[in-house]
């Protein structure tokens, strides 16, 4: 099937679970009752997908609070009560962060009980998000290994072993988010790709990393004025990641400055383009996700092009949210009968 569907990895909590419309949002409960809350959400997120008509599902990350330290809350060797102020993606904003402070270990599972539920409830394919070890280590004060790459690399351990465990559990895809890639573009090259593939390997399942610029906060926003009326910084780390064993490459398409020209630069890949701005409480169109299909399939094969979010959608409110689900889905069907 041409231009299947899918979302970026999270999508907005009830209200029964955790306070609405925000990052970081508080829990509503505790306990067995939060564990609970938890598993009734996924399975929500997974049957809002399906009736949006996507068809390769998440669990919505209905069961984390953030995106990173959702998995850190089950890593040994982390200190979260002694919070120290570091700066984030090369100081772009400050932010209170715990810290390393002894050898990286799980302390056992991570993931298991929301991708069981969720593959227990579709037949649909399912995809599996994770952060990557250079947003990782961004987002972590480093008081144990003395070395920037050298924790990223016992990061990438753990996600390995994570991302395997999940293939396991069934999961037809894993994508590792890495919004750090276009922060630091020298190091990506250099050890970045690398990092990632470690925590990638031997898996069998698909790969995919998401790189974007981040959420419509008012940092992110500054910053993006600063860059210019094109967004050409992949350029620099789009040649590596086309090299790299990582298949699938999700980036921001929908009223994004990124030229789409550079997509070409990033031939074999299968190319996860955002068509739904996440930044924006206005609900496309099936004709305007369909539009921005046809203008990525002038740099990227048809059959190489995966409609999605341009990022998550964990912030937004849960009504704006399905009704652009529902234009993903719709879109991507209009795109198939026209271009199919």
């Amino acid at each position: 099937m041409l231009f299947p569907t899918t979302i970026a990895g999270s999508l907005p909590k009830p209200e029964w679970l955790a306070e609405p419309n925000m990052l970081w949002a508080p829990w509503k409960a505790k306990g067995e009752e939060l564990s609970r809350a938890k598993r009734d959400a996924t399975l929500l997120a997974v049957k809002i997908q399906e009736d949006a008509g996507i068809d390769i599902l998440t669990e919505g990350e209905q069961a984390r609070q953030h995106f990173v330290h959702g998995f850190l809350e089950k890593v040994d060797g982390i200190d979260f009560a002694h919070k120290v102020e570091m700066g984030i993606r090369k100081d772009r904003y400050k932010a209170m962060v715990p810290q390393v402070v002894a050898p990286l270990k799980l302390k056992g599972r991570v993931h298991a009980d929301e991708a069981r539920a969720a593959r227990a409830h579709t037949g649909r394919q399912l995809k599996f998000t994770l952060p990557g070890p250079m947003t990782i280590i961004d987002t972590l004060a480093d008081s144990h290994y003395g070395d920037r790459v050298k924790m990223a690399f016992a990061f990438a351990e753990l996600l390995n072993e994570e991302a395997k465990a999940l293939e396991a559990d069934g999961i037809n895809m894993i994508q590792f988010d890495e919004p750090a890639f276009n922060v630091f573009m020298d190091e990506v090259p250099v050890w970045g790709i690398q990092a990632l593939e470690r925590a990638a390997q031997g898996l069998k399942c698909a790969t995919a990393v998401h790189i974007c610029y981040g959420y419509g906060i008012k940092a992110n926003v500054d910053w993006k004025d600063t860059l210019g009326s094109e967004w050409r910084q992949y350029e620099e780390i789009f040649p590596a990641i086309a090299k790299s064993s990582i298949q699938q490459v999700a980036i921001e398409c929908r009223n994004s400055k990124v030229p789409l020209d550079i997509l070409a630069l990033l031939k074999g890949k299968k190319i996860q383009a955002g068509v739904i701005d996440v930044a924006s409480d206005t609900v496309e169109t099936a004709e305007d996700v369909c539009k921005v299909i046809d203008a990525v399939s002038k740099f990227v094969a048809k059959s190489d092009i995966i409609a999605t979010t341009n990022c998550g959608m964990a912030p937004m409110r849960r009504d704006i949210a399905e009704a652009k689900l529902m234009a993903l889905g719709a879109g991507a069907k209009l795109a198939r009968q026209r271009f199919g």
